[in-house]
């Protein structure tokens, strides 16, 4: 019972923490502060009351509506703060009350921010990026954190200057390079070479939908960090059951 009561305050705060990371999505990459002004209405301009920040339940209660100019509100808005929501339940019960834990939630937090703002601009804010790497340095062994993260950036680095000289163009943006190096500081090796094989497939089949315009990679390599970060044994052992029989 202990367990399912902390499990709830910690889906609320994920909520809260969804709310406040709907802020950052839509205000950084414009270059806008994400403190000042007010929450408000993106249509009319009107600040909101408290009541009509309530994560996801004001935009239920509302309908999806503003209160003021009755304009459609984005979905967006409740899909974050809900998956937000979920990640740190399932970071809490993966890893317990560990001092580390709200690091581990701020990454990943981060990078469902870095996801959201990809899917849009096919772009992704440097200031973000870097705190992503920089929360998911803050682990009991930081030391062997610092060298992954060097190792998996630099690697990665070096894998899209060959790319790029060979195809006579960009192979790779540096997101994702910044991105690699979150990787294998969360991940560690050989999990980081294991996400980096899944979110290639996970990002198989849209871009063969999407060929001409393009897909951003860093959703899928985010993705892939969840689920490796989550089911690391698992993964881990499906791997050496294909190489091993």
């Amino acid at each position: 019972m202990d367990g399912f009561i902390i499990g709830v305050f910690v889906f609320v705060f994920g909520l809260l923490i969804g709310s406040f990371l709907n802020v950052v999505i839509f205000r950084v990459p414009k270059g806008e502060s994400i403190s000042f002004p007010a929450s408000h209405c993106q249509s009319c301009n009107t600040p909101l009351k408290w009541y009509h920040n309530i994560p996801v339940f004001s935009w239920l209660f509302l309908k999806g509506k503003c209160a003021f100019c009755g304009d459609s509100i984005s979905k967006q808005y409740p899909i974050v703060e809900l998956l937000n929501a979920m990640i740190y339940l399932l970071l809490f019960y993966k890893l317990g009350f560990v001092w580390y834990l709200p690091f581990v939630m701020a990454t990943f937090s981060a990078l469902l921010a870095l996801v959201m703002i990809d899917f849009e601009y096919m772009a992704v804010p440097d200031s973000i990026n870097f705190f992503a790497l920089a929360t998911s340095l803050v682990q009991p062994n930081y030391i062997d954190a610092i060298i992954q993260a060097s190792i998996a950036a630099g690697g990665l680095w070096l894998i899209g200057f060959i790319s790029s000289v060979i195809a006579r163009r960009e192979a790779m943006g540096g997101a994702d390079v910044i991105v690699a190096g979150t990787m294998g500081a969360l991940l560690g090796f050989p999990n980081f070479f294991i996400a980096i094989f899944l979110s290639a497939i996970l990002a198989m089949i849209p871009s063969l939908i999407k060929r001409d315009s393009g897909v951003p990679f860093v959703p899928f390599l985010a993705m892939a960090t969840l689920i490796v970060y989550l089911y690391d044994k698992e993964c881990l052992s499906i791997v050496e059951r294909i190489i091993y029989g």
